[in-house]
């Protein structure tokens, strides 16, 4: 899927029925990346080739913020648990299985991969 796909206007149906792939509205893609730990979270599962365990991404996240202790890692847990993940999940971004808490990127990266270069540019 290109970019261009991906930036079409939602249509009568929740996903396109050639991939599979969820519509994305640019709002809702603007708005993912509005938060700086989603664009953590992106960063990091674009990175991936598979699923990976929500700790990992919480440690991940405590490093790029500078503060690796334990307790900051628990917040972030429960941040991306009730805040930035059902964001990610909804909107068709991330796929997250609560029960084994693995999440993964629901998407090519390449839909994501120039909202992430803007967002390095930016720092």
């Amino acid at each position: 899927m290109k970019y261009a796909d991906i930036m079409k206007p939602h249509t009568q149906t929740s996903q396109d029925t050639e991939t599979g792939t969820p519509n994305i509205s640019k709002t809702e893609l603007f708005a993912a990346f509005a938060a700086e730990r989603r664009q953590y979270a992106l960063t990091y599962l674009a990175q991936k080739p598979a699923a990976i365990h929500l700790g990992d991404l919480a440690e991940y996240i405590s490093l790029k913020e500078n503060n690796p202790s334990y307790d900051w890692y628990q917040r972030i847990l429960v941040d991306l648990h009730h805040r930035h993940l059902p964001y990610l999940c909804d909107v068709g971004l991330v796929h997250y299985e609560e029960e084994t808490e693995l999440l993964e990127l629901a998407v090519d990266r390449e839909i994501v991969s120039p909202f992430l270069e803007l967002t390095e540019h930016a720092e």
